[in-house]
């Protein structure tokens, strides 16, 4: 299957605009390309059990953050809040640039 190229990156400030905890914002951790999905800082908390590792130890159920599909987020200019990014060429580079306010993110 083909990696599908997606305007995100690591590090960007996202909002979440579908889903349990739609309205929230937080920090990309990872793209994952191959999936369509992101991983968001403290957003889509799940709980997951964990066994143990050594005899005599007990089970423990911790809370991590799951991935969320990439459509179901927006990312957030710093002078215009959320909206939808824009690819062009400055120079020789590319750049990624906010549609609103077209401030380069």
């Amino acid at each position: 299957m083909a990696e599908v190229k997606y305007k995100l990156k690591k590090g960007d400030q996202v909002k979440l605009i579908a889903g349990k905890d739609k309205g929230k914002t937080g920090l990309v951790l990872k793209v994952d390309r191959e999936n369509g999905k992101v991983l968001v800082e403290g957003l889509n908390i799940v709980k997951k059990t964990v066994k143990p590792k050594s005899q005599g130890e007990k089970g423990n159920i911790v809370e991590v953050e799951a991935a969320i599909h990439i459509s179901n987020v927006m990312i957030i200019c710093s002078k215009c809040g959320p909206s939808k990014v824009g690819i062009r060429k400055d120079g020789e580079n590319k750049v990624r640039f906010c549609k609103k306010c077209e401030g380069v993110l």
